[in-house]
């Protein structure tokens, strides 16, 4: 019983919109009528407006962030998984029949909070995919799978779990990217939609 306060609070959290917000109230319309219908960074950059998708990356990292620091003051023992339940909430929000975002950003955050050396690596994990690939879903989904691994090369050996879960879902919502990807459809960040 003492984890239903902070794992709800960090989903409540998690589960908060913020490209589908930031898209309405610019005019930029439903998010979920675009591209690939994720509520995530990416999708966003996919209407035009590069603001509105960087201005979604920072508020989807920080909420992130934010459900793992309050756990971490209030129910330290609770915070790594506070960062998975953040992260199920931007992926499978109750507000939006559970259909959200990929969780890439968000798991960003959730990382820099519990640990920014897994942090850093996880980052820089994802500019060297995305660099050579120009594909967001593949450097995404390889920035989550380097979490675990980056803490037990660390040493912090209790965040592998949780990060080890953060990368299943991860990867869970990227299946469609992953079915593109094995078809050679996957579109590049820049090239033409196909």
């Amino acid at each position: 019983m003492d984890a239903v306060i902070p794992l709800a609070l960090a989903y409540l959290l998690g589960s908060i919109p913020f490209g589908l917000v930031l898209t309405r109230m610019f005019g930029a319309g439903d998010l979920r009528a675009i591209g690939s219908g994720s509520i995530g960074a990416t999708n966003v950059l996919r209407t035009g407006r590069k603001g509105l998708a960087a201005a979604t990356l920072l508020l989807d990292a920080a909420k992130g962030g934010v459900a793992v620091v309050l756990a971490a003051y209030f129910w330290p023992q609770w915070a790594p998984l506070a960062g998975l339940a953040a992260i199920v909430g931007h992926c499978f929000p109750v507000w939006l029949g559970f259909k959200g975002g990929k969780g890439v950003a968000t798991a960003l955050g959730v990382a820099l909070a519990l640990s920014w050396p897994i942090a850093l690596a996880c980052a820089g994990v994802w500019l060297a995919v995305f660099a050579t690939s120009r594909i967001s879903s593949l450097g995404g989904m390889s920035a989550a799978a380097v979490g675990p691994i980056a803490a037990w090369a660390l040493g912090r050996g209790e965040l592998i779990a949780a990060l080890a879960g953060i990368a299943l879902v991860v990867v869970w919502r990227h299946r469609a990217n992953i079915a593109r990807l094995r078809a050679g459809t996957e579109p590049r960040v820049g090239g033409k939609q196909r």
